[in-house]
């Protein structure tokens, strides 16, 4: 079976074209600046890259684009014969609420929850169904979907984890609540580590760290969610690349009545100019600030860094309490898969937890690939796994058509 993926954001789209029986990559890409003159990128499996600009309106008209790279037109960079040959559409979609604790084919009635919780996401839902509308259009009903949830992964919280301590008619009335996100990267990376250790995935207790721009932790109990960073927003948590993870409530109506600012601008300052970002004044990129650091001896890229790497270590020490002590911490995402020096700087100091770094095979694992880095027979093993969320997804599309249990 044939699952294309497709991740919409409000103005790009992202996608691949999985081979579900052996769970190899046909194709992906993305469209971005959809609107105007979009960016667009396509790197088939066997071939090279192409990059090339021109107008793309909406997201149908991204869809469309995407189908004719797919479909083989006489230039070679094609892996399907037809249409057809897409047998199923698994969407990301950011948030099911408290409707969603699985994923779902999609039908009207479907649809219509997803718009239910589009105040809950009123930055991701809408142009999660923007795709899942064009790709409706494009292919009929002929073809079936599945909405792949971020927050269903996290619906195994209990009240406990997810609840916050605000009078309890506020959840209630308006589902305030923690939600989780990246729950899709960390059902992947709890899948994933099973599979290495030869267990099936209720059988371990892990710590997941998914470090990109975007940040999260993960406590997972016999293959579940218990515990997570990221709560009501994607903005509470670990310091992350323009987020500024967990304050002081109170420090909102401080700073804007200091600084004479709405909640809007407020808000754009905790999600867009924090961070990484906001405290280093150069980037939100990891790799430079480790350049400067290392180049410059920055003052600031450092403390941003440190702020960082302390934060993490705050998570990791509360959820190896949460779970009683894990078998390993997973460390993903951008950071987390590509920089041993960050690995390093949040193991350090942590041999008192069982958790003991091996530099050589630290330093030895290559870009993208998996390893284990930790020190053999130390109490938690430390492993290094490149998410891998469209596959995810389309495994998580394949169950549901199948109806089997989620995976995720």
């Amino acid at each position: 079976m044939n699952v294309l993926v497709l991740n919409c954001g409000s103005s790009s789209l992202k996608f691949q074209l999985v081979d579900s029986v052996t769970e190899t990559r046909l194709a992906r890409g993305i469209v971005e600046r959809i609107g105007g003159q979009a960016l667009c990128t396509y790197e088939p499996r066997h071939g090279e890259t192409r990059k090339h600009a021109e107008p793309i309106r909406d997201h149908a008209g991204a869809v469309e684009r995407v189908m004719r790279w797919l479909v083989r037109a006489g230039d070679g960079a094609g892996v399907l014969d037809s249409p057809g040959e897409v047998h199923a559409v698994g969407h990301r979609v950011v948030h099911g609420g408290e409707s969603f604790r699985t994923h779902a084919r999609i039908d009207a009635g479907v649809i219509r929850e997803i718009e239910s919780c589009m105040d809950l996401a009123p930055l991701h839902n809408p142009a999660n169904l923007s795709g899942i509308r064009a790709a409706l259009a494009l292919f009929g009903e002929g073809v079936p979907m599945v909405a792949v949830f971020d927050t269903a992964f996290h619906s195994t919280m209990p009240e406990t984890s997810y609840l916050y301590a605000l009078p309890y008619q506020l959840y209630r009335r308006h589902r305030i609540r923690r939600y989780g996100f990246h729950g899709t990267s960390h059902a992947w990376l709890a899948q994933r580590y099973a599979e290495r250790a030869g267990k099936p995935r209720d059988a371990v207790d892990l710590v997941t760290l998914h470090l990109g721009n975007g940040c999260s932790a993960c406590a997972i109990r016999q293959g579940r969610s218990v515990a997570t960073s990221m709560g009501f927003t994607p903005l509470e948590g670990l310091v992350m690349g323009t987020r500024c993870g967990d304050v002081d409530p109170s420090l909102v109506e401080h700073v804007a009545l200091k600084e004479g600012m709405s909640l809007r601008e407020m808000g754009t300052l905790l999600n867009k100019q924090s961070g990484l970002f906001g405290v280093s004044g150069l980037t939100n990129d990891m790799r430079e600030l480790l350049d400067e650091e290392r180049e410059h001896g920055d003052r600031r890229a450092t403390l941003a860094i440190d702020l960082f790497v302390r934060r993490v270590k705050h998570y990791v020490g509360a959820y190896l309490a949460e779970l009683g002590g894990a078998e390993a911490i997973v460390f993903s995402g951008g950071i987390g898969e590509n920089s041993p020096e960050v690995r390093r700087r949040i193991c350090d100091g942590l041999g008192w937890l069982g958790i003991a770094l091996d530099p050589e095979k630290n330093a030895a694992v290559a870009p993208g690939a998996e390893g284990e880095v930790g020190v053999d027979g130390a109490r938690v093993r430390l492993a290094v796994i490149p998410t891998d969320e469209e596959r995810m997804i389309a495994r998580e599309t394949v169950a549901v058509l199948a109806d089997r249990p989620a995976q995720g």
